[in-house]
């Protein structure tokens, strides 16, 4: 029995042993991704942000219609359901839809639509639809999924004009999750620069700037939102006023950045490898930026992973109060403007579906930036 488990012990001394020689010659990044990838929530949140950028990325393929078309027959059409049975009780591989059918209520005044079982249109994938410009260079027309004409296919129902809100909500995540990174990389930039700078030197450009920082914070940040944001002229493009709230979003938000920077700088700048640097007569900036600011970078990242749906909500609720990107430029904040009061809600309740998109995007960040932080942390196991 003792020779069985004496055997036993040496055969799982070298695994042992070499999982051991493993883990301590792996760098930083490497511990960091075997501790994040036992972050299931993180990885799963990790897979749906990329899966909703592939949307926006490829926006025109997924769609079904234009964004811009209105299907009058349709407008304040239902979402429309998928079968795989038909009234014969046939089941079929190759989903179907029926016809929309749209009878008017006398004595409400109001659209009821319901489905014309005669007719149906099985869903087809690679359909020929509207032509577009794929990533803006290439020249198609072919759609992931669609239904021959004349049936119209909505899956997220229409608007009060008959615009499809399913194109338009993946159109619409172009700009809001654009938004989200661009408006994080300026304030990152900015952030990470100034509070550089600030901890770095201290002395007096590190009071000066900690009482900017101070002076900015203590203002309302939704007040001055609105104020930067009302601020644009009214004549700008819809191009101009996407970077114009890119840069009034970015302009606040740098300033807890570099006071987290500020305070790692501060204990970094007598370190000795920072010593050595300046010993061979390395600029201040170079130090900041190739040695500091890399020392620290796993904290950088959890800080721009969860800064991004900040960013978001920003640019959504600036759209919805009508003071952000305006139409005929399509973000979820513009589309949630329709759902702005009890009657188109309890007539029209999909209008909200937009504001799941924003819910599950700002959940799928924080539960990814949770994930990095717990991964990037040194005494957590």
């Amino acid at each position: 029995m003792w020779r069985r488990l004496l055997a036993r012990r040496d055969k799982s001394q070298p695994e042992t042993t070499l999982y051991d020689e493993s883990y301590y010659l792996a760098s930083q990044w490497q511990l960091i991704w075997r501790k994040f990838r036992r972050h299931r929530l993180a990885i799963f949140s990790l897979l749906v942000i990329i899966f909703l950028y592939s949307l926006a990325l490829f926006a025109e393929f997924f769609s079904i219609n234009d964004i811009y078309k209105r299907h009058v027959k349709y407008a304040k059409a239902p979402p429309q359901s998928l079968h795989f049975v038909d009234e014969e009780g046939n089941f079929h591989l190759r989903p179907f839809i029926y016809d929309l059918k749209q009878e008017l209520d006398m004595d409400t005044l109001q659209r009821n639509y319901t489905e014309d079982r005669s007719k149906r249109y099985p869903l087809r994938f690679l359909l020929e639809g509207e032509p577009y410009k794929l990533l803006g260079i290439l020249d198609t027309n072919i759609h992931l999924v669609g239904v021959d004409e004349p049936a119209v296919y909505f899956p997220f129902g229409t608007d009060n004009l008959g615009r499809d809100l399913y194109s338009r909500t993946i159109h619409a995540a172009r700009i809001s999750l654009s938004i989200g990174v661009l408006g994080v990389v300026i304030s990152f930039g900015l952030g990470c620069l100034i509070g550089g700078v600030s901890g770095y030197f201290g002395g007096t450009v590190d009071v000066i700037i900690q009482r900017i920082i101070e002076f900015i914070i203590s203002i309302p940040q939704i007040p001055l939102w609105i104020a930067l944001a009302a601020a644009l002229p009214p004549e700008w493009s819809s191009t101009q006023v996407y970077f114009g709230i890119t840069l009034v979003l970015a302009t606040v938000g740098w300033t807890t950045l570099a006071r987290a920077v500020r305070g790692k700088l501060l204990e970094l700048r007598e370190a000795d490898f920072v010593m050595a640097a300046r010993i061979s007569n390395m600029g201040d900036f170079d130090i900041i930026v190739k040695h500091l600011l890399p020392s620290f970078a796993s904290f950088l990242i959890v800080v721009l992973s969860l800064s991004v749906p900040g960013m978001i909500l920003a640019e959504t609720a600036l759209s919805f109060l009508q003071i952000g990107i305006r139409p005929p430029a399509v973000s979820w904040g513009v589309l949630l403007q329709d759902a702005q009061n009890i009657r188109s809600l309890s007539q029209s309740p999909w209008l909200l579906i937009p504001g799941l998109f924003v819910i599950v995007t700002v959940l799928a960040f924080n539960f990814l930036g949770d994930g990095l932080r717990d991964a990037a942390d040194p005494y957590k196991q």
